[in-house]
């Protein structure tokens, strides 16, 4: 089992629940995110350490799935929420070490 962690732009979280509604999907979960990282002009510099001047609104996507069927999901987030463009967000492919049906 693994936890597929996506973080997507708030415009695209739409399609990719679409893209999902009928994968093989354990269980999924949504919520609101801010944060930023290779955006410019979001960074700037205060003595040593860096501070962010605004955060960009993200939505996460948190999927539950089996092992066998992740290249397929995967692919089904890969092929809705990529734009090539910055921004564009992460994907966090993590094993699920317990897991509790119920």
């Amino acid at each position: 089992m693994k936890e597929v962690i996506a973080i997507v732009k708030p415009f695209l979280a739409e399609r990719v629940l679409e893209a999902l509604k009928f994968a093989p999907l354990e269980a999924c979960t949504v919520r609101e995110v801010k944060g930023y990282g290779r955006q410019k002009s979001y960074l700037d510099q205060y003595g040593d350490s860096e501070y962010s001047l605004a955060f960009l609104p993200k939505i996460e996507i948190q999927l539950w799935v089996d092992d066998a069927r992740l290249e397929e999901v995967l692919a089904r987030v890969l092929a809705v929420a990529r734009t090539g463009r910055i921004g564009d967000g992460k994907i966090f492919v993590v094993p699920a070490t317990e897991y509790l049906p119920g």
